[in-house]
């Protein structure tokens, strides 16, 4: 027990920056490890990136292709954890209440998702549609 605020210390609370930036690292290389459609995000990702390197994008494009990337694989990595965590508490049986959980999570990776294609859209296709009938 911390005698500074008599709470009981947490198990598992980071101690330090170190530890965070571990626990963190490791969040990742689990969401990529574990989750195929990450895999899949991360495929996309560098292909837009070889696209906006290879056309030439200005600043701000990359500023908006980066952050539609960024959004993509944060609300998959959430929406992998807020699976793992209704799983977890579901104990894997049947409910309607982790069942729509796990619907709305998925369901905000595919609203960031469409963002992503109408960036994508906006950016490539003037680009495509003049290299290929310019």
């Amino acid at each position: 027990m911390d005698l500074r605020d008599n709470k009981p210390q947490r198990k598992w609370k980071n101690r330090d920056f170190t530890s965070s930036l571990e626990f963190a690292v490791t969040g990742v290389v689990a969401a990529f490890k574990e989750e195929r459609n990450m895999r899949k995000h991360a495929i996309s990702a560098v292909l837009a990136i070889l696209a906006g390197l290879v056309f030439q994008i200005s600043a701000v494009e990359w500023l908006f292709l980066l952050l539609a990337i960024f959004l993509v694989v944060t609300f998959e990595i959430i929406n992998s954890a807020i699976e793992n965590v209704v799983d977890l508490a579901s104990d894997y049986h049947f409910s309607m209440l982790a069942k729509n959980a796990k619907d709305m999570a998925a369901g905000a990776v595919l609203v960031v998702s469409g963002y992503a294609v109408i960036v994508g859209l906006i950016i490539f296709v003037p680009r495509i549609w003049q290299l290929l009938f310019g």
